[in-house]
């Protein structure tokens, strides 16, 4: 098998792992250090998320780069690339810890409704978030090399067992008394960990040497002139997920960020599923650019991976729309007063609707996503970088606004209005300027597959009738939901290369056996 599927299959296995342990993780944290100190965790996890951006996208541009370089077979502009982005990273870390000592003295003014215990938690928090972050962007090149040489394998198995290392531990230092500050040292001893096992992999295994051949102004500049745009792909990405959260702090309760923190969680896992695909095939993407592979090509290929995610998506989306509600209540709620550690109902209410909008407007970007692996491919992500920056911009005022009366369910309608606009503009650049067959797209991709998700969701809609309200009843109704969608899916709604794609492995482990 080779490094592509099995990179693809532990980064499934990464996400299942991620989000089932996240799920349980998540309930047991805000039991443990309650629903104000868990909104203090997602606040100042946003502010940490907006410094990241001073990664100017040099990340993406190591895969891209190392990727071009090997594909064009040339050793010492690899090296050269490799030491220089080096150095740059050098100057981005004192730019992150310069950046957070300024900051730092302006958080008592930012959040104006945290008490002076809370202030104090941020503070210390922060403090321990920089100093992860100032040593984990240098950290990430180790990633994004392994990535360029399509060896999937190993970054993936280290983050497996370093997300089950680390639950393991946060789980031990919060039944041990742990609070919020205790989480983020754990996550940043891991860190630590992480780089340095990816180091040696690299520098050893992999035997990539990072040599300054030449350092000139026209070649920093040839980096930047690529990076800039993923710098800007980070901000809208910003904007999209951390935006509403550090809005809402400068108005809002910790509580309240909690609500909005935990319906963007489930957003993210949603979109995972689906991303994990598209994100192993940069340097496919990046290699067919290089090889002038046509429009219809390219089409070809956003298609299978498009109805792949298609299949899995409709699934998750289907059962979030029809058992969503009653999932949140059993997972964080339970709570009979605004001041209890877990979330009332009306709460849990918020947290569905914040979770369901995501979904639904997330679903065609995901199923693009190999769209984007193009356009930072072939260099023409400026048009749909500039698209977003302006919508997300307008999305996170109008957001804004309707959290002074809404709250946490107005922020992410405004980000999600702008959002639309975009994707829907996105399809008429990718059909008319990058040579994609969007209308060809959306006919195969629902071909036989849609009529089978209807069909389900109908029957999914009578299940939900059966009576009952705890976790064996969500259990019962979801078991059934899948069997139906699982049946009808195989036998109905996939072509035959994606019946022998999902059937394959099974086959071959039951001949093992």
């Amino acid at each position: 098998m080779s490094q592509l599927k099995k990179g693809a299959l532990l980064t499934y296995l990464k996400i299942i792992l991620t989000n089932i342990i996240g799920i349980m993780m998540t309930p047991f944290i805000v039991s443990n250090i309650g629903k104000d100190e868990y909104g203090i965790f997602n606040a100042i996890g946003a502010l940490i998320g907006t410094i990241a951006l001073l990664d100017f996208g040099l990340t993406n541009t190591v895969v891209r780069f190392v990727a071009k370089y090997r594909a064009e077979k040339d050793r010492e502009g690899e090296e050269n690339f490799l030491a220089t982005i080096r150095l740059l990273y050098l100057v981005i870390s004192v730019l992150v810890v310069l950046l957070g000592v300024i900051f730092y003295f302006f958080i008592d003014s930012y959040f104006t409704k945290f008490s002076a215990k809370e202030l104090e938690i941020a503070k210390i928090m922060f403090a321990i978030l920089i100093f992860n972050l100032a040593i984990q962007l240098p950290g990430m090149i180790f990633t994004g090399i392994c990535k360029g040489y399509e060896a999937f394998v190993f970054p993936e198995s280290v983050g497996i067992i370093r997300y089950l290392l680390r639950s393991a531990t946060i789980v031990a230092v919060l039944l041990l008394g742990g609070r919020a500050i205790s989480l983020v040292i754990v996550d940043t001893i891991f860190n630590i960990f992480t780089i340095s096992v990816s180091a040696y992999y690299v520098l050893v295994k992999l035997k990539v040497r990072f040599k300054l051949h030449k350092l000139s102004k026209k070649y920093i500049i040839q980096i930047f002139k690529y990076s800039t745009w993923i710098f800007v792909f980070s901000l809208v990405g910003m904007l999209q997920w951390k935006s509403g959260s550090w809005i809402l702090g400068s108005m809002s309760v910790p509580k309240v960020l909690g609500i909005y923190g935990i319906g963007i969680a489930l957003g993210t896992y949603y979109g995972t599923f689906s991303t994990a695909i598209s994100s192993v095939f940069l340097p496919r993407a990046t290699q067919m650019s290089v090889n002038n592979a046509s429009g219809e090509e390219l089409t070809n290929m956003m298609i299978k991976l498009g109805r792949l995610s298609f299949i899995i998506l409709m699934y998750v989306l289907g059962a979030f729309t029809l058992y969503g509600e009653q999932f949140v209540n059993l997972w964080v709620g339970g709570g009979v007063s605004e001041d209890d550690v877990r979330y009332t109902i009306q709460e849990c209410r918020e947290i569905y609707i914040i979770a369901l909008m995501i979904m639904v407007a997330y679903t065609i970007p995901l199923l693009q996503a190999f769209g984007n692996s193009i356009l930072e491919a072939k260099n023409k992500l400026s048009f749909k970088a500039i698209l977003y920056l302006v919508f997300m911009v307008l999305g996170a005022i109008v957001g804004g606004v309707l959290a002074i009366q809404y709250g946490a369910v107005g922020m992410i309608s405004g980000l999600i209005i702008g959002w639309l606009i975009v994707q829907n503009t996105m399809n008429f650049y990718y059909h008319k300027k990058i040579g994609l067959n969007i209308i060809r797209f959306f006919k195969e991709l629902l071909h036989k597959s849609f009529p089978v998700v209807i069909s389900v969701v109908v029957i999914g809609y009578f299940i939900n009738y059966i009576p009952g309200d705890g976790w064996l009843n969500f259990i019962f109704k979801g078991s059934a939901y899948t069997t139906v969608f699982v049946l009808l899916m195989y036998f109905l709604g996939m072509l035959d290369y994606e019946k022998e794609l999902f059937s394959k492995p099974i086959a071959s482990l039951l001949r093992r056996k």
